[in-house]
């Protein structure tokens, strides 16, 4: 759940290491309370749905090929010669 916030909000995996809460800084909450503070602070709730990546993918490849298909449909046959 922590990730599904995280991407939502933009965050680059790369950079959790800064984020994250280290001994020397105890004034720092730990990641995933951290992406959770701000995911509610942003959207004002927790996400409905939790997704896997692999469900995201699934779903925008199927978006991708719907519109395909919807384009082609709209477009008019070219007549032959």
């Amino acid at each position: 759940m922590h990730i599904q916030m995280a991407r939502e909000l933009g965050l680059n995996p790369k950079t959790f290491g800064k984020l994250a809460n280290h001994r020397q800084e105890p004034w720092k909450r730990p990641l995933p309370e951290f992406i959770a503070h701000l995911y509610v602070k942003r959207f004002g709730k927790v996400p409905d749905v939790v997704q896997t990546i692999e469900e995201v993918a699934a779903a925008e490849m199927a978006g991708r090929q719907a519109r395909k298909m919807r384009r082609l449909a709209a477009m008019p046959s070219s007549p032959t010669r």
